[in-house]
């Protein structure tokens, strides 16, 4: 798959990023070789490679899953700027 400058530019303003027009180019040229490299990663033979979540062979401890009565919620709430009927209040972000 070949990239070219019109292909970044609708890219950047999908990504509402500002590029200058001579930077087009040397773009599309970087995004082509890393489209190359990731050609070159299809590749390779996995077959019989089992898939890895991590390159870390990681086992983490489980701890027994207990019932509380929960947590104080006046000590929970102490530090928060505003709170309301023992919850955290938080300025509307979203119109």
């Amino acid at each position: 798959m070949a990239i070219d400058a019109a292909t970044v530019r609708k890219v950047a303003k999908l990504a509402r990023i500002s590029e200058a027009e001579e930077r087009l180019a040397p773009l599309a040229a970087e995004l082509n070789g890393i489209m190359a490299w990731i050609e070159q990663l299809g590749e390779v033979d996995t077959d019989g490679v089992e898939p890895m979540s991590s390159a870390v062979d990681l086992k983490l401890p489980m701890r027994e899953d207990v019932v509380t009565e929960g947590g104080d919620p006046q000590r929970v709430l102490a530090n928060a700027p505003l709170t309301r009927n023992n919850f955290f209040v938080v300025p509307k972000v979203v119109e």
